[in-house]
C-alpha cells in the first residue's frame, strides 16, 4: 500500500506550548506551516500549568531562574523575545493578564483560556494540524526533510523539533521525541526528572501530610549546590512541595552520578539560631510545660513529637541538659536526610538534560549540524525554576524557531 504523502514548507513536531508559539509566528509571516501532534489534541500540558491557572511568565529573570550546562543560553535568546514580548503577545490575543509577586497569569485564574486564545489564532491562521501520528523515521535530504510515519509521508523545507521531554508523560511528553533526536546525530544530555518530589532514606510516615514553612538546601558530597524557602510538604516517601521542587534537579543529576545527596531543613527560617534558643529557655523557666507541649506551641503537633524522638528526648521532659538543648535546636534548625532517589518522570513538570545546547544557534534555534532544522521548548537542555520559567521558555523558543524558519 502506497503511503500518503503531504507537502509544507515548515512541519512542527510536537503541539505543545513552543509548537503551537512557533506556527503561529511562522504562519503570521506567511509561511506555509503545519503542525505534527502525536496525541489526539495539542496544548495539553499547558492545562496543568500553575495548578491549572497558567503561570505563563515571570516579570524576575535572574541566572537562578534557567538551568542547564551552558547558562548564559537561554538569556541570549530571551534578549530577543522577552517576558514583556511574552505578555504583549498574549494582551494582542485579547487576553487580559494579571500580576502576583512577579508571577503572570491570565485574568480569569484559568489555563484554558491561555489555550483557547492559542487554538483560536491558528484557526484564525489556517494552520493544518495533524492528530495522532507518530513519526518514526527522519531523513535529511539535499534539498528537504523527510518525516515518515507508519502509513504517511511528511515533505518539508524546514523541520521543527518541539516534541517536548519525557515529564509528565499523560500530557504527551513521553519521551518520543529523544528517539527522533539520535537520527539527528546530536548530543543528548541525558534527562533526569526536574521539579519533582524527594524520595528520602527512612521512614517519615508518622509525619507525612504535614506542611511547614522550612528553609531547605542540598548538598552533593558535603558541598552545597542548590537552596530555597517555602512551604514544605512532607509525605510517607519524603519531601515535596515548591522549595524541594527548586532543588530536585540539582539532586537528580548528582543521585545520576553516583553521589552523596542530602537536604538539610531549618524549620524555623525566620529565627536565628539565638532566637530560637531564647524562645525555648523562656518557656522551659516556666516549669509547668513538658516540653512536648511546648514544641507543640511552636509548630506542627506530629513534627513537635518527631523531632523530639529524633533529638532521643522524652515527651514529658520539663526541663533540658545543656547537650540536649544543642541537639535539639540542631535538628529544628538544620535536620539532615539522605536522598535516595526522586519521583518518576510521571510526577516531574520538567526535565533537565535534552539536546546540548552548544550545537544549536541561541538567535535562531537552527540547528549547527543540520540546516533547516531547529529546536524548541523542552526537548533542549534548559530548564526553568518554578514560577512560569519553563513557559517562558517554550515562548521564546518557539517564536524565535517559527520566525526564523519561516525566513527563508
Amino acid at each position: 500500500m502506497e503511503k500518503k504523502r503531504y507537502k509544507h514548507h515548515i512541519l512542527i513536531l510536537g503541539g505543545g506550548a513552543s509548537g503551537i508559539m512557533a506556527a503561529i509566528i511562522a504562519a503570521r509571516m506567511g509561511a506555509d506551516v503545519a503542525i505534527l501532534e502525536h496525541t489526539k489534541r495539542i496544548g495539553k500540558k499547558i492545562l496543568a500549568t500553575g495548578n491549572g491557572k497558567c503561570n505563563l511568565t515571570n516579570s524576575c529573570q535572574e541566572s537562578w531562574c534557567y538551568r542547564g550546562d551552558d547558562v548564559e543560553f537561554p538569556f541570549q535568546s530571551l534578549a530577543l523575545f522577552s517576558e514583556k514580548d511574552t505578555r504583549k503577545f498574549f494582551e494582542d490575543l485579547g487576553i487580559l493578564l494579571k500580576e502576583k509577586n512577579g508571577y503572570w497569569y491570565p485574568y480569569s485564574g484559568q489555563a484554558a483560556t491561555i489555550l483557547e486564545a492559542l487554538q483560536a489564532e491558528l484557526e484564525r491562521l489556517s494552520v493544518p494540524i495533524y492528530y495522532d501520528i507518530e513519526i518514526k523515521k527522519i531523513e535529511f535530504q539535499a534539498n528537504r526533510i523527510l518525516c515518515f510515519a507508519e502509513d504517511m509521508v511528511f515533505q518539508m523545507d524546514k523541520l521543527i523539533l518541539a516534541t517536548g521531554s519525557k515529564a509528565s508523560p499523560k500530557t504527551g511528553s513521553d519521551g518520543s521525541g529523544y528517539e527522533l533526536l539520535k537520527q539527528t546525530k546530536h548530543t543528548l544530555i541525558s534527562p533526569v526528572s526536574a521539579l519533582v518530589p524527594l524520595v528520602v532514606e527512612g521512614n517519615f510516615k508518622s509525619i507525612a501530610g504535614v506542611r511547614t514553612d522550612a528553609r531547605v538546601w542540598m548538598t552533593e558530597d558535603g558541598k552545597e549546590m542548590a537552596e530555597d524557602i517555602g512551604e514544605l510538604q512532607i509525605t510517607d516517601y519524603g519531601l515535596s512541595g515548591i522549595p524541594i521542587f527548586q532543588i530536585s534537579r540539582f539532586a537528580a543529576r548528582a543521585l545520576e552520578k553516583g553521589h552523596r545527596v542530602r537536604v538539610h531543613i531549618d524549620f524555623f527560617p525566620k529565627l536565628s539560631l539565638e532566637q530560637l534558643q531564647n524562645c525555648l529557655q523562656k518557656q522551659l523557666e516556666k516549669k509547668e510545660k513538658t516540653l512536648e507541649e511546648i514544641l507543640q506551641g511552636f509548630f506542627h503537633k506530629k513534627l513537635a513529637s518527631f523531632c523530639m524522638k529524633q533529638a532521643d528526648l522524652s515527651l514529658r521532659q520539663k526541663k533540658l541538659t545543656r547537650k540536649e538543648e544543642e541537639r535539639l535546636l540542631s535538628i529544628l534548625k538544620d535536620f539532615v536526610v539522605s536522598i535516595r532517589d526522586t519521583r518518576s518522570f510521571e510526577q516531574a513538570q520538567v526535565c533537565a538534560g535534552g539536546v546540548s545546547t552548544k550545537e544549536i544557534c541561541s538567535a535562531t534555534m537552527e540547528s549547527k549540524l543540520h540546516s533547516n532544522l531547529y529546536f524548541a521548548g523542552e526537548l533542549m537542555d534548559v530548564d526553568g525554576a518554578c514560577g512560569g520559567y519553563n513557559l517562558q521558555w517554550a515562548w521564546t523558543s518557539g517564536y524565535l524557531a517559527g520566525k526564523n524558519a519561516a525566513k527563508k
